[in-house]
């Protein structure tokens, strides 16, 4: 059910459809017709059919003889995704080696933190939400607004992949302790260090899902 904010009622459709999208909620090939969603949703079929124009234009969903029918993210795109984060990811890191505050440091330790006391818990659906801050802060201290914009949708795209991975108990571990040395030398300002192990981190995300879903 949506809930009635300040942001437009599209505009809350749309996300709540590509969340649902990018979760996995809907199955590739899944059928969403506006009178369905207009029932789940509880909202008319005017911003429905808004929300799902804008899943069209961003290559979630496309038209099929039986309507919109959902696309999602494919193998394809999720090896596409990860090379570019790769080569986009690892110069943010470096700039943001560079480029921090203490303030911007002091909120990827949080992070940090949370996602080790919450690797404790087993708690995946917050050690996820940790994931996206730290990485998200990132892209925010390497003082380039285009860095920021391309890779946080990016990171976006790749959700019910990191919700997986992330579930893996030994590959949560992993991740958590990358992300610690990625801090570190963002810490000491060592842009080279920061690049290379972002990368690599990058590359054994990658890595783990393939492995995942095959």
């Amino acid at each position: 059910m949506i809930e009635h904010k300040t942001i437009s009622l599209a505009d809350q459709v749309f996300e709540h459809l590509e969340n649902d999208i990018l979760s996995g909620k809907y199955s590739r090939g899944e059928s969403l017709t506006e009178s369905k969603l207009s029932a789940e949703l509880g909202v008319s079929r005017t911003p429905i059919r808004e929300a799902l124009r804008r899943l069209e234009q961003e290559h979630l969903i496309e038209e099929s003889p039986k309507g919109m029918v959902v696309v999602g993210i494919s193998e394809k795109d999720l090896e596409d995704i990860f090379m570019i984060r790769s080569a986009l990811e690892g110069k943010a890191a470096a700039l943001a080696a560079k480029n921090h505050t203490d303030e911007q440091l002091a909120t990827i330790r949080e992070a940090l933190e949370f996602q080790e006391f919450y690797l404790e818990k087993h708690d995946p659906d917050r050690i996820k939400s940790m994931d996206s801050l730290f990485h998200e802060t990132i892209f925010k201290m390497s003082g380039s607004s285009t860095f920021y914009d391309v890779l946080v949708p990016l990171h976006k795209k790749i959700l019910k992949y990191r919700r997986a991975s992330v579930s893996n108990t030994s590959r949560a571990a992993a991740s958590v302790a990358e992300h610690r040395a990625i801090y570190e030398a963002i810490a000491k300002r060592d842009s080279n260090l920061a690049e290379e192990l972002i990368i690599e981190h990058l590359n054994n995300a990658y890595n783990h899902m393939v492995k995942k879903g095959n």
